[in-house]
């Protein structure tokens, strides 16, 4: 896991989510506003996290929902131009997800100089948009086609608003997702975003792959950041950054900020 620091420059790095506004297609859009004010909003959310000292950030579509997991060109081309737009302001590794398409995310990642992304890349779900499958075989193989093999790949293994088909317990699931397809991370989530990922799975988890990077995924707060990191090896932050700690709020800086005050702490800085 010696990949950690290189890329992060520190143990158990905070990874903040920089979630756009709803994107044209999206049924959420704000056509009024335009991209400009997409563009505006992701620029002011980047600034804070930032200036709150987050240790890396993660570019995602978070308002197009309802999700597809093979989504519409538009999205991608939008947030390739949002994220193209910042990037002489981007001051810290930072990443993408294009929601809930795999392909798609490595696509962005190449085009834009992601050093990492995060997707559902294994098995298959019951959802709440669907029948949810994947081809991880496939997806790998085009990100070597399209030369993304630095890219860095974070499964999540419990992905949101959905349920593993086959009666698979979360242990033969990691086991078997870091043998088949040598993920460089795995990713444990709640339900949903903002919720707490039980402390009991993050750790079945981290034990049955201890040789693999486990991050927290949703649901890490200040309240337990201390606990979640006991076993984690960094974790994903959205919703605890947000004005009053509602998911759909702008990024608050003296949230950040206390944030990572406490990780700091935490990680003996």
């Amino acid at each position: 896991m010696s990949w950690i620091h290189e890329l992060f420059q520190v143990k158990k790095p905070i990874i903040a989510m920089c979630h756009l506004k709803a994107l044209p297609g999206d049924p959420g859009y704000d056509a009024e506003a335009g991209m400009d004010g997409v563009l505006s909003a992701a620029r002011k959310d980047l600034h804070a996290l930032q200036n709150g000292g987050v240790d890396a950030v993660m570019f995602s579509n978070e308002s197009s929902l309802p999700y597809l997991t093979k989504v519409e060109t538009i999205t991608t081309a939008c947030m390739a131009r949002v994220i193209a737009e910042l990037r002489g302001e981007i001051r810290v590794p930072f990443g993408v997800n294009v929601l809930w398409d795999p392909t798609a995310s490595i696509d962005l990642a190449v085009a834009v100089g992601a050093l990492f992304v995060r997707e559902i890349f294994t098995g298959v779900y019951a959802s709440d948009f669907g029948l949810w499958n994947t081809n991880c075989g496939e997806v790998i193989r085009h990100q070597h086609h399209v030369h993304g093999q630095n890219v860095k790949l974070f499964f999540n293994i419990v992905p949101e608003s959905a349920v593993y088909l086959s009666e698979r317990n979360i242990v033969e699931i990691a086991r078997s997702t870091v043998f088949v397809a040598q993920p460089d991370a795995l990713c444990v989530s709640g339900l949903t975003a903002g919720s707490e990922v039980t402390f009991e799975t993050l750790k079945q988890v981290k034990q049955a792959v201890p040789d693999t990077t486990v991050f927290a995924n949703t649901g890490v707060r200040v309240s337990n950041l201390d606990t979640m990191l006991s076993v984690a090896d960094g974790a994903i932050v959205g919703t605890a950054f947000k004005r009053d700690g509602y998911i759909w709020n702008e990024v608050d800086e003296r949230r950040v900020d206390e944030f990572m005050r406490k990780t700091r702490a935490v990680r003996g800085e």
